[in-house]
């Protein structure tokens, strides 16, 4: 995958879910609910994109606002997946 988590996840964003809504700018910290970005099934493409584009699975108990809520948010939340199954894997 080339480029960086945060990168990879804004495109996706940008490219999904921003031009539906006219939204021209988002920090890396704005909440994608409150900006009226995402919703449940936006939810659940995002949820499909980080598990196919990072190979990392998603529990559905990890589908949180604390996980899934902005770009940092979920740039975290995937590095945090990806260090897991590296130690797994070592």
């Amino acid at each position: 995958m080339v480029g960086s988590t945060e990168s990879v996840v804004r495109k996706f964003i940008a490219d999904n879910f921003m031009y539906r809504e006219g939204v021209k700018t988002l920090g890396d910290d704005d909440s994608l609910l409150d900006k009226g970005l995402i919703d449940s099934t936006g939810v659940l493409e995002l949820v499909f994109f980080l598990e196919k584009n990072f190979s990392i699975k998603v529990n559905d108990e990890e589908v949180l606002p604390e996980n899934l809520d902005s770009v940092n948010r979920i740039a975290k939340f995937v590095q945090k997946k990806l260090n897991a199954t590296k130690a797994c894997v070592a």
